[in-house]
């Protein structure tokens, strides 16, 4: 970064080296547009947060490319007109054809609904306040150990409910598909633009099989915004506290999941043994779901930690200007 002519700084590193280039970009006052996650915990993103706030001016975007498709723009406008009235649930599905060998149980949530998260909390304009997963038996299709699919639900400071379902094992393509339904009427994206073909007595609509076809121009349109912002020295789009965020909600909804796994591991061993003289013989919960709701740490009176995160005032706007 200190070599000459660096003018900016594009961050696509593995998440773990993001909050070092992050860091090292606002103490140079580099314009920085990274990948998401902003950092792999909420604590880096928070440290993250702070630095590009004492500088008290934006240099961050976050690589959340929905909010620069067409479809949930116009979602977003259309919120934003309340024409159907106030929002009040959102039904999201977020499924791939196959997941790659490194995905885990957790990256369902930290790395798939990330992208839920940040788009949720940008069309409907509220901070999720609780989180709660439910998950049914796996998929014969999913690689063992791998619990996929998931049901994760949000709750947020105005009321709204949204659940996501997630599916990165579905095997036959990749959809992204979002309704919003509010109290005049309902409005669902991510079904047009594919390609319906009837013969031989049939219709068949293609599905796109990866992220990359889906979102092509998207990728193309985050980066052409950050890059004319970067020439007229400000920031657009995704904020780092939006990256802060959204990483605070799926830490949520990830230690959700594992406290709720640890708790049947006990309840099995516990209940499984058959003892002597009892009538009434206990035994494990067979069932896969279950669920626990979590707080998140975004600074709406829910919490991850003993440390509470305040939204600072450069971070007050929103949307993609």
């Amino acid at each position: 970064m200190d070599a000459p002519g660096v003018d900016a700084v594009l961050v696509a590193s593995p998440e773990a080296a993001h909050e070092e280039a992050l860091l090292a970009a606002c103490a140079r006052g580099l314009p920085v547009f990274c990948e998401k996650p902003l950092t792999p915990d909420s604590a880096a993103a928070l440290r993250v947060v702070e630095a590009e706030a004492r500088l008290g001016r934006r240099l961050i975007q976050v690589g959340f490319m929905r909010r620069y498709d067409a479809e949930y723009a116009a979602l977003k406008a259309l919120l934003d007109s309340g024409d159907l009235g106030r929002p009040l649930l959102l039904h999201c599905v977020h499924r791939n054809v196959s997941s790659p060998p490194h995905f885990t149980s957790s990256m369902l949530i930290s790395s798939s609904v990330s992208h839920e998260i940040d788009a949720a909390r940008w069309l409907l304009g509220q901070e999720i306040t609780a989180v709660t997963v439910v998950r049914p038996t796996p998929s014969g299709k999913a690689p063992a150990g791998l619990l996929d699919p998931q049901l994760v639900l949000f709750e947020t400071a105005g009321g709204a409910v949204i659940d996501v379902e997630v599916f990165v094992n579905c095997g036959f393509g990749y959809e992204v598909r979002c309704e919003a339904v509010c109290e005049r009427g309902s409005a669902r994206i991510g079904e047009a633009g594919a390609m319906t073909v009837h013969a031989a007595g049939r219709a068949r609509t293609d599905v796109p099989q990866d992220y990359v076809v889906r979102f092509a121009d998207e990728y193309d349109r985050e980066i052409r915004a950050w890059v004319t912002a970067a020439r007229e020295g400000r920031a657009v789009g995704p904020s780092a506290w939006d990256g802060y965020a959204a990483t605070a909600v799926a830490e949520a909804g990830v230690a959700v999941a594992a406290g709720r796994r640890a708790r049947r591991r006990r309840r099995g061993r516990a209940s499984g043994a058959v003892r002597r003289g009892q009538r009434r013989l206990r035994t494990a919960d067979p069932r896969p779901g279950g669920h626990r709701r979590q707080k998140p740490n975004t600074g709406d009176g829910g919490c991850l930690s003993r440390r509470r995160a305040e939204r600072p005032a450069l971070y007050s706007g929103g949307g993609n200007a």
